[in-house]
This record gives structure tokens, sequence and C-alpha cells, in this order.
């Protein structure tokens, strides 16, 4: 922690001296040094955050991760094909039949529209890469931004050392790895950056009242909204801070301009942004930056009234203030409370009343809720998505009251608020990343700063010590040899007590530069050093470690290690689409859950019901609902779409646990909670959920039942367990022969992991084929007994003749 006194003086800007003579600002070479250390620090932590974040390329491929980055690559390459102009008013034909979709409208074109930029620069650089290369490195290149911008933040909160320690932490914190690999070409690979940038452009223009930081936190703002639906995090946090930094008596010009102009400014910004529209003045997310922006005008207005009028008409006049301003607030309470009660939800969106009531979710939107990042992390996620960071952060918080400044007070509301929602979804845990590796590096800078002033403090005092003595012995007889080791141990005990003596504890700043802060002894501080270093070592290792293994894995290719340590790979996903793609028709229409909507879009180029944009719930429950039918009525409800395939994904035979029959009960409560013939009560076995012999009739009739174990106990007996064993749900299927009617299997692929149906007009004909002479006989007749078929009798009568 840095005393204002000894902060370095900007180059180009001259100081002041103590008795106003203004001095030269040309830097020392030790603060030129410094800086160049400073510089190079910087590249070496960019370097690292993009290399570590390249372990997808190195042990894969250059191939696009997940789900929704198929949508986003998609779009890129439609814009690099078409321009940018199309792009804001193209018509999404393949996805959500028979209704499509409006991507300009109904997309955050930042990223989009940033790699695309970054392909035409290139391309007019004659640079031959292909549109997939840019969005592969996205997220690495965007990484090596955000610890540059993180940086910047914690300079202006603390200075230049715990800015160098956060931008190092931010770079490998597994957290944020998870967002941006390679590969990984969605919103959050650039929006965390944005993020950053916004909040170090604000307190920038905190601390220097500067309208051109202010115009810069205008456009970051701009490319934070076009980029993320999370920019609702930045458009609450700021008006939290305006008004804790109020309450506190910290009203200053530097608020006013940091915040004034972002309150209006930035919801223009956001009105020009198609996915947002009006909804930046007309939802209830947005209307607190208003109110705050009213509420500061109004401190602003008593205060000038304080400095202007005499105390006695100053109460007067604060009273008159105070009665109008009441007066109007309930007005415009009493209006708002009018608009927001004729809203089911009160003008708040699905997601965003998920936040504020965990449980709301659960309750009336089921398809949020199924979605496994919406859920709440467990202690654990804690620990190995942010490993030291979780100890050190703390001691940061603490740290941030000594002094508490603008910029501080900020960064403790961003921590607080950023710990709590991370704790209602696993999803925001990245969103806590950049505040937690901000504390964590202000607590380590301002420890480490602790350590070295102390080894550095009692070095002083044993020369300063040994070399009084040498002088006394020196004077008193002259010639004499320097002190016996003896003398000198006993000079650095004294030098010891004497600097425990001088050093009393002065709370409040019992770690600053120049303090009369009690400094450890030197072994001790040596001891602490090597253990906080060899816990940094661990927080590197781990970080690495879990980049590699966990987080560099594409959804689309999976692997693993035999027992004899090779690597077997399962690419079944891209071999099903490449199918789909050669084999079906160009026109086609393909069902499937939702999550596959952008991947089958995107690799098998075909038609979808539903994707991952879950816009309209009625019509990914109408696909839930034909998942959980029996054959004949889901058959109806998929040709009544004109769905010609239908392809599930299966993980029993492998043991992959993401497959379509551990998502099942999501599809039965989505549909049901929009079609009531569908119950969740009929799918279960006395609250369990089971696929054995005693699952419900309804869970074994299921078309998602019937089409996923369709044929699988002719697969034989895997390590020897019993045929038809589900090696996911660990049970033996319930229902292992069984023909289909209305469906016929075109394709499985090589590990069973995706198998494709085709619905057929009319269902299948038994093998028995129906005899068209057959009488119909009632229960208990006698029937004449069937001549031999060479008995000319029984020939018909013309063929007798």
């Amino acid at each position: 922690m840095t005393d204002a006194s000894n902060t370095p003086p900007v180059s180009g800007v001259a100081t002041t001296s103590t008795d106003g003579s203004k001095k030269s600002d040309k830097r020392s070479p030790g603060s030129s040094a410094a800086s160049l250390t400073t510089v190079l620090t910087l590249i070496a932590i960019c370097l690292l955050a993009t290399a570590v974040r390249l372990f997808s390329v190195i042990k894969y491929e250059s191939v696009i991760h997940e789900f929704d980055p198929y949508f986003n690559y998609r779009v890129t390459r439609y814009l690099t094909e078409e321009g940018f102009t199309k792009t804001w008013n193209f018509f999404d034909s393949f996805t959500w039949y028979p209704l499509g979709r409006i991507v300009g409208g109904t997309m955050y074109p930042g990223l989009i529209f940033t790699a695309g930029l970054i392909w035409k620069v290139l391309q007019a650089l004659r640079s031959p890469i292909h549109i997939q290369e840019i969005c592969v490195f996205m997220g690495p290149l965007f990484s090596g931004l955000c610890a540059l911008a993180t940086f910047f933040f914690m300079r202006e909160v603390r200075g230049d050392g715990a800015g160098l320690a956060s931008a190092a932490f931010i770079a490998i914190i597994p957290s944020y790895i998870s967002r941006s690999v390679a590969g990984s070409y969605d919103l959050e690979s650039i929006a965390i950056a944005a993020l950053v940038t916004v909040f170090f452009l604000y307190v920038k223009t905190l601390n220097t009242a500067s309208l051109r930081w202010a115009t810069a936190l205008f456009f970051g703002y701009l490319y934070m909204v076009a980029s993320w639906g999370g920019y609702s995090f930045i458009v609450n946090l700021l008006p939290i801070h305006c008004l804790a930094s109020i309450v506190l008596g910290r009203v200053s010009t530097g608020l006013y301009v940091a915040y004034a102009p972002f309150a209006i400014l930035g919801a223009l910004a956001a009105l020009n942004i198609p996915v947002i529209g009006f909804n930046a003045v007309l939802m209830s997310e947005h209307f607190a930056s208003f109110a705050v922006f009213g509420i500061l005008h109004a401190a602003f207005a008593i205060k000038w009234i304080k400095e202007t009028l005499p105390p006695r008409t100053y109460e007067a006049a604060k009273r008159v203030v105070w009665t109008v301003g009441t007066a109007v607030a309930g007005v415009i309470l009493v209006l708002v409370t009018g608009y927001v009660t004729a809203s089911p939800t009160f003008g708040w969106t699905g997601r965003s009343l998920s936040l504020l009531d965990p449980t709301y979710a659960s309750k009336y939107i089921p398809i949020i809720a199924s979605v496994s990042e919406h859920q709440p992390p467990a202690w654990s996620s804690y620990y190995n998505d942010l490993h030291l960071v979780t100890l050190l952060a703390p001691a940061g918080l603490v740290a941030a009251f000594t002094p508490l400044t603008d910029a501080s007070l900020f960064l403790v509301l961003y921590a607080v608020t950023a710990v709590y929602f991370s704790g209602v979804m696993v999803r925001l845990m990245l969103v806590l990343a950049p505040a937690a590796a901000c504390l964590a590096g202000l607590a380590l800078s301002e420890a480490l700063s602790y350590l070295f002033r102390s080894v550095r403090a009692e070095g002083e005092a044993v020369l300063a010590a040994s070399g009084s003595a040498a002088e006394a012995s020196g004077a008193a007889s002259p010639g004499v040899a320097p002190p016996a080791p003896a003398e000198r141990s006993a000079a650095r005990k004294a030098a010891r007590a004497a600097g425990r003596a001088r050093s009393a504890p002065d709370a409040g700043a019992w770690m600053a530069p120049g303090s009369s802060a009690r400094a450890l002894p030197r072994d001790v501080a040596w001891v602490a050093l090597a253990g906080l270093f060899y816990a940094l070592a661990l927080y590197v290792r781990h970080s690495v470690y879990i980049a590699g293994e966990h987080y560099s894995a594409p959804s689309i290719v999976l692997q693993t290690r035999q027992r004899d340590g090779t690597i077997k790979v399962f690419d079944d996903f891209r071999e099903a689409y490449s199918w789909l793609s050669h084999n079906v028709p160009a026109d086609a229409k393909v069902a499937s859950w939702w999550d596959y909507g952008y991947q089958t879009t995107a690799m098998a180029n075909r038609t979808v019901i539903v994707d991952n944009n879950t816009w309209n719930n009625t019509h990914i429950a109408t696909v839930g609902r034909a998942m959980a039918l029996p054959e004949k009525a889901s058959s109806e409800v998929f040709r009544s779409l004109d769905v010609e395939y239908v392809f599930v994904v299966f993980g029993a035979f492998i043991g992959y646990p993401s497959d379509d029959i551990n998502k099942f009960l999501w599809m039965v409560r989505i549909g049901g909670g929009v079609f009531p013939d569908i119950k969740e009560r009929d799918y279960l076995n006395r609250g369990q959920y089971r696929v054995d012999s005693t699952a419900p009739k309804a869970m074994l009739d299921s078309t998602m039942y019937r089409l996923s174990y369709y044929r699988f106990a002719e697969t034989g007996p895997l390590f020897g367990m019993p045929y038809g064993y589900d090696r996911v749900r660990q049970q033996t299927i319930g229902l292992p022969d069984f023909k289909l009617k209305h469906y016929e299997e075109v394709f499985t692929s090589e590990h069973w992991m995706v198998r494709v149906y085709r619905v057929l007009p009319e269902p299948n004909r038994e093998v028995r084929l129906p005899n068209p002479n057959r009488v119909k006989t009632q229960r208990g007749a006698k029937v004449k007994p069937r001549r031999p078929s060479g008995d000319p009798t029984s020939m018909p009568s013309k063929t007798r003749q």
C-alpha cells in the first residue's frame, strides 16, 4: 500500500514542492528502471495468459468448443461472406422452423463484429488466414488484454505493485480460463476484458475528474453492452457505488463526471443495440441508474446551497429542497410502482429474477433451471476455480479499507456483489474472478512489501550497529582488528531490540511505506516469504493443470486415457453431423433437444426445430413433449412440424453422463409446464428415476427411452456386466427387446453416442404380414379345420373346375 507522498511523479507533469516552487518532472534513473521492469513484467504476464490457453489446440486441434460458439462462428462466417450491413438484417430460416430467427435483432454483435474486423484488417494486410482461426484464438488474445486492464484498474486503486500482482492472478485464474481457452468463441471470451476495462475507466474518471476519460468510459460501456448481457451488472454496480459515496459523504466532482454522463449516455448507447432496444429504459434492471442520477443531483444541489447561503438561510432552503424533492420522488415512485406492477414479473427479466430469488427459476422457468451452469456452485468449485485466491482475497478486502478511497470503495462493492451472484449461479464465478484476483493481488502486494521491508530494515539496522561498534573500537584503539563474530552477533541483537523499541504499531497504516509499523524479525520474514512463494508456485501448478486437463477439452471431441496409457478419442459428434450433412436432403428438418441446435445448423447445415437461443419456450416444450410421448403420438407431433429426422445423444454404451436420458426429466418438466398431459410423476417410480424393470410404463413407452435403448441389448455384455447394462445409470434396462413402428434407425455412430432416426410417414409393418382372408371369430366359437394345402378341396371353386 503506497502513500500519496511516495507516489512517483507522472512523466510530463510538473510537481510542486512544499514551498510552492515547481520542480522538474524528469524521472531518476531508478524510476526509469522501475518503469522498464513494469513494462517487461506486463509483457510476460500477457504472454503467460495467452500461452496457458493454448492447450486445447496443442492437445486436440484448432476447433470451436461447446455449443453456443457454433452459432457465433456461423454468423461470423456469414459476415465475412456478406458484409456487416447484411449481417444486421440476417434472417436465419435454418433455425426455429417454421418461425425462423432475426439474427441481427437477437444477438450481441460485439464478439462477431470484433472477429470480423480483425479478419478484414488481416485480409487488407494480405494475410491468408481463415476466419475459423481468428475465432479460435479470440479467447487467448483478449485474456492478455484483460490482464492489462486489470493492471491499470488496480494501479488506480493502490499502485503498480498491486496492479502487477492482480494482473498475474487474473492471467491464470482457472475460473476465467474456463471461458477463454482457444476455441471458446463465446461472448464471455471478450466480455470479461470489456468488463474490467469499463471498471478501470470509471475509476480513472473518479480519480481525475476528466471529461476525456468520461468519454472513454462511454465508448468502453458501449462495447460492453454490445458484447454481453452481463452489462446489467455494470448498470447496477455503478449506481450502488455512487449511492454509497453519497451516503458516506464522498460527493466530489470526480464522482459527478464519472457517473452523470454514464447514466444518460450509457442508456442511449444501450438503446442502439437491437437486442436491448427500449428495454434500456423500460425494464426494472435499469431503473436504479436513473434513480441514483436524480439523488446525485439532489446531493449536489444541497451541497451548493450550503456553500452559497448563510447557515440560517441554508436550513430553510434545505427544508424546501427536501419537501419538494420528497414530493417529486413520491409521485415518481407511485408512477413507477403502477408501471411495474402491471407486469407479472414486476418489470424484471426471468434471468434477473433468478439471481434475486434463487428459487424462482426452479418454480416458474424450468428451462433456465435445466442448464447446468445456472445451478448454485459447490464449495469445492471455489477452490477448484480460484485456489490460492480464496485465501488471499479476504485479506485484500481488509487491506482495501486502509485507507478507504473512492477507488477502493468501488473494489469492495464489486467484490461483495460478485460473491453473492457467484453463489447463485456457477456461471457467475466468471464475474467473481476479476474481483477476487484484484483483492488477492492487493493482499499479495501488501504482504510482499511488508516482508521485504522487514528484511531490509533489520539488515540496515544491523549494518548501522556494526558500523557504530567498529567506529567506536577504532576510535578507542587505532589499528585494532574488527569486532569478532560474537561482538557482531551482540550488535545484531541490540539492533533488533532497538528496532522493536522504536517501531510502535500504528493502526491503519501497518504496512504503509515510511510508517512506524513493527518490523518482523529477519528470519521470520524469510520463512514467511518462502511459504508465500511456495503457495504461489502451487497456484501456478494448479492453474496450468486445470487449463490443460479440465478446460481444454472441446465438448465435441472427447478423449479418455486407457489402462495402458494410450489415449482413446471419441469423435462421434462430428461423425454424426458429417453423416447428416452428406446423407440427409438439404431441405430436411432435424429435431433434437435444444442443446444441439447450434451445432446441427453450423456443422450439418440442416434446419432445426429448436436451438440454444431458447427464446420460444412453447417450441421447446413441444419437442420435450414429443420425446415424452409414446411412439405413435410423438411421430404425429414431429410430422406436424415437418420433421423428417430425429437424433438423440446416448451415453450408456461408453459411460458418457451428459446424454439425453439424464436430461429427460428436464424435457418432461419443460413440456409439462406448457402441456398438462405430461406429468413428471408418471415417469418416476416413487420419486426415483429408473430405467430398469421398475421404471413406470410411461417411461418405458416414451420415445426418448425407445430411441436411446433400441437394439442396445444386442451390443453384448461389457466388462462382465449383463446384456443391456447402462454404464451411466448403472442399471440393466427394463425393456431390452422391442421393435420400432414409427421410426427407422438410419445411423448410429461408432461408440453409439449419437443415434439418428427417420420419422416414418406410415408405421413399420410387422414381420408377420396380416392375412386379408382371415376371418375374425368370437372367442369360444368353433373354427372349421384347415385342409392341407395339397388337398384339391382346399382350392377355390373356380380352380377346381
